[in-house]
């Protein structure tokens, strides 16, 4: 790889202020944050050429942010989850949230096997003293960890409600409140 590793993305999810803020610095707003035991919920619109929505899942205990990334209909890719591994933590006294992405993507495409990407961006950002030795470590059990949990519950989304313990809700599969 040629390229200049980049920083851990992070962002910030305030919840009382109903906004994120990007690994850009964008701020944008949010349309709903739903905080359970097991994460923070999170459903807001985008102004990206490939998606006009997004929902993400901060799941600490798990190491990961499940993303559904609602793509224009000349973008649709057939992926259903986009996790990204990494740190999330929250929330803080003023009721934000953090994340700090470790490199490690895992993509769902239903009817596929769940599929790692961008192994060669965290030995890179290692490499460059990006990440510490335990960061790259930890990044790596995560994503071993979630693909052995998707095999053996036959898909990902399985895994994730056995792990969270119950059904997470999305926009097309809400959970009566």
């Amino acid at each position: 790889m040629s390229e200049q590793p980049h920083p851990p993305k992070r962002e910030i999810f305030d919840v009382p202020a109903m906004t994120n803020t990007d690994n850009k610095g964008f701020l944008r707003p949010v349309d709903e944050y739903r905080q359970l035991p097991y994460g923070l919920y999170m459903s807001r619109p985008a102004d990206h050429p490939r998606f006009h929505h997004l929902e993400s899942w901060l799941l600490p205990a798990l190491g990961l942010r499940a993303n559904i990334f609602h793509f224009t209909p000349d973008h649709r890719s057939g992926q259903r989850l986009y996790l990204d591994v990494g740190r999330f933590t929250g929330p803080d006294a003023d009721g934000r949230w953090y994340s700090v992405d470790w490199y490690l993507d895992l993509v769902d495409v239903p009817g596929t096997e769940l599929e790692l990407l961008d192994v060669d961006e965290l030995f890179t950002a290692h490499a460059a003293g990006l990440l510490t030795l335990d960061e790259a470590v930890e990044a790596t059990e995560i994503a071993v960890r979630t693909l052995r949990g998707a095999a053996a519950a036959g898909d990902i989304q399985s895994w994730l409600d056995a792990q969270v313990g119950g059904r997470m809700p999305w926009l097309d599969r809400p959970v009566a409140r």
